[in-house]
Order: C-alpha cells, then sequence, then structure tokens
C-alpha cells in the first residue's frame, strides 16, 4: 500500500486531533491542552536549551539530534500507526531528558520549560530520572 506523504500527514494530525478532542469531550481539558502543546514544548524547551551557554556541548549534540529526529516526518515506525506510531518520538525525548538532567540538573530544565510544571515531572518519571 502506497501512502503519499500528505495523506500521511493528514492521518497524523486528524488521529491526534480526535485524541484531543477526546480528553476535552470526557473533561479532561488540562490533558488536553499539554498533549496538543507537548512535541511543541519539547521542541522550544531544546531550542532554549541548545542556546543557552551554560549546557555542556556534548548535551547540545543529543539535544540537536533529538529535536531533529522529533521534527522529522521520517519515523522508525510510522506515526499514523495508534499509539506506536508516536512512541519512538516519546523515547527518544525521554532518553534525551535523562541525559540532559544528568548533565545540567532539573533546575535549568525547568527554567526552559513552557508547559505545565506537572507535565514537566511526568516526563521526568517517565525517563526515570531521579
Amino acid at each position: 500500500m502506497d501512502i503519499s506523504w500528505s495523506s500521511a500527514i493528514v492521518i497524523v494530525l486528524g488521529t491526534y486531533v480526535l485524541f484531543v478532542f477526546a480528553l476535552v469531550i470526557v473533561g479532561r481539558g488540562t490533558a488536553a491542552r499539554e498533549l496538543a502543546l507537548l512535541v511543541p514544548n519539547l521542541l522550544l524547551l531544546f531550542r532554549g536549551l541548545l542556546g543557552d551557554a551554560r549546557v555542556p556541548r556534548s548535551a547540545k549534540v543529543v539535544l540537536a539530534i533529538a529535536a531533529a529526529w522529533i521534527a522529522s516526518p521520517i519515523d522508525l515506525i510510522p506515526e499514523f500507526i495508534p499509539i506506536a506510531g508516536p512512541l519512538d518520538d516519546a523515547i527518544v525525548a525521554a532518553l534525551a531528558l535523562r541525559y540532559l538532567v544528568k548533565r545540567t540538573g532539573r533546575e535549568l530544565v525547568a527554567e526552559h520549560w513552557r508547559g505545565e510544571r506537572a507535565t514537566l515531572e511526568l516526563l521526568l518519571r517517565t525517563a526515570r530520572v531521579p
């Protein structure tokens, strides 16, 4: 089955919007907002940390690779596959965050995070950051 890039993007965005909409319907407005903003918030976090002089060069290399991976339309698992699709992006983000926090500390990451503090804490717990 040959799916064009535009079709794949429409399927991914449609699934994403439906999932966020479903969260709103069941009364989880905050969760819906955080889910809708998760990828943009991660990319903003990575961009902010890349420009911060306090972040070591090795961590910036990891951040650049992770940001490119997350922003790239090419994935190991296509995004239109429910649940498993975004999994590779989540794993890359978690590993990058884990490495970054070990190198710089939670405070610096929290300083650059634009979303809800609870969402960042959940991401760090998921990444098994102490």
